[in-house]
């Protein structure tokens, strides 16, 4: 058993910079590379790429990173960890598995963990029993059954643990806890068991703590003017120990700060309940973790509680729920907050001469510019030199919607002096996906690992 296990997350979400695994490879040691691409709306987002074509539905940006890094990847031995696959698991490892032949790799072994993907299975689950109720409303599925556009279980650790006991030095799942993409390694390294529930606690509070990349090492952070280097930030890495305490690092050289505020910060961020923070395998009392500088850009943690799972797991589901716009336009000085003002009144008297009407809680007017974002935590100017109009619909009728849009650029020549900074066309009509979180037993779903040899 090894002593210390480096775990570094490059990624934080579908869209993150590539230059985070990356660098995580390149600038220092590692044994484990984890990304995670997952957010509740790209789910809805890939199930659709998918129906579309149905090798599609996981995150390219994967792949591309992949392309890049797999010869440097496998020289280091370094396993890669991902929840990728988003709603087609196997469609990434096979575009895995082209890169692979395309750098000239053999005997790379990829493990795909799926099970959670229950979109088509929705009407016998419910037949089976399973509510699937709204758990902020306690409103009925049925409410938004013919609407639901994907539907995912979170899975936990202990299938990417086998995974990596099946000898996988990549791994793709889909939708997994965020924090499971650290736990699982530290499962697999240490021999953790199922009911070892302080460390598994510790585990999943190591994952929270860097699945959102560069937040725990100085990305927005309060006192970012102390932040060294920020373009050259550098992502975080977990030493982890068989006995569940951990440090929170980086590679040195890099920018960023690692101090006991910026891995506190990420400790807070979405985390609910602080004594019951709810995963599949274990729930973990965030009242117990302990945080200590012990070096620099080096925060150790430890004494930390966990207590037994429930026996269900959330299961997340997005769902259409009608159509918006959004669209902006800049309004120069002086008197821009006037100018303004009048311009938005003047699209919405126009579309209600031609009987479009939106009510208050259908339609955004905000002047940016105007301390919209924190009211009341800086002066405002009595006379900003600019303002930046957005206005925004929403609505189910979408020929509402695409109305809407054909009246901010007239303002151009037909409103107050000072129109300017409109580009990109009209505003177009776009889905509204909604999110629908629910419970379902654990004994309805099944994971399942498959590792290859490529």
């Amino acid at each position: 058993m090894k002593e210390k296990v480096l775990i570094g997350n490059g990624q934080g979400f579908w869209g993150d910079s590539i230059l985070g695994p990356i660098r995580l490879v390149r600038e220092g040691p590692l044994d484990y590379l984890t990304l995670d691409y997952l957010a509740e709306v790209t789910m809805s987002i890939m199930q659709k790429l998918k129906g579309r074509d149905p090798s599609k539905g996981y995150a390219t940006d994967f792949v591309r990173m992949l392309d890049r890094l797999l010869p440097e990847i496998v020289e280091k031995n370094i396993k890669v960890i991902a929840n990728a696959g988003g709603v087609n698991p196997g469609g990434c490892a096979e575009a895995i598995e082209k890169i692979a032949r395309q750098h000239g790799i053999d005997g790379l072994k990829l493990a795909t963990v799926t099970g959670d993907d229950i979109f088509h299975n929705i009407d016998d689950l419910m037949a089976a029993g399973e509510k699937l109720k709204n758990m902020d409303t306690g409103e009925p599925l049925s409410k938004v059954r013919d609407q639901l556009t994907s539907a995912n279980a979170y899975l936990g650790a202990f299938p990417i643990a086998e995974a990596l006991a099946q000898g996988a030095q990549i791994v793709v799942t889909g939708r997994c806890t965020d924090p499971s993409l650290v736990l699982g390694p530290m499962i697999h390294e240490f021999g953790w068991k199922p009911d070892e529930w302080d460390k598994l606690a510790a585990g999943t509070i190591a994952g929270h703590m860097i699945e959102c990349g560069a937040q725990s090492t100085g990305g927005i952070y309060t006192d970012w003017e102390e932040v060294p280097n920020p373009a050259m930030i550098g992502y975080p890495i977990v030493e982890a120990s068989p006995s569940g305490d951990f440090v929170i690092t980086k590679h040195e050289g890099t920018g960023g700060i690692v101090n006991r505020e910026s891995v506190a910060s990420q400790v807070v961020y979405e985390m609910g309940d602080p004594e019951s923070y709810i995963t599949p395998d274990v729930i973990a009392d965030f009242t117990t973790i302990q945080l200590e500088e012990t070096g620099e850009n080096r925060v150790r943690v430890f004494g930390i509680s966990g207590k037994k799972p429930t026996d269900t797991l959330k299961v997340s589901m997005s769902y259409n729920n009608g159509w918006k716009a959004v669209g902006e336009l800049t309004i120069s000085g002086p008197q821009a907050i006037a100018k303004a003002k009048l311009a938005a009144t003047i699209v919405w008297d126009r579309l209600s001469y031609d009987e479009v009407e939106f009510t208050e809680a259908q339609r955004i007017e905000e002047l940016l510019g105007t301390n919209v974002c924190h009211p009341g935590i800086v002066d405002l100017p009595d006379d900003p030199g600019e303002v930046v109009l957005r206005l925004g619909v929403k609505d189910h009728d979408k020929e509402k919607i695409a109305r809407f849009g054909t009246e901010l650029v007239p303002l151009v020549t037909s409103g107050p002096p000072g129109v300017t900074g409109f580009s990109g066309g009209r505003p177009k009509p776009s889905e509204i996906i909604s999110y629908w979180p629910a419970l379902i037993s654990k004994d309805k779903i099944t994971p399942e690992v498959k590792v290859i040899t490529v």
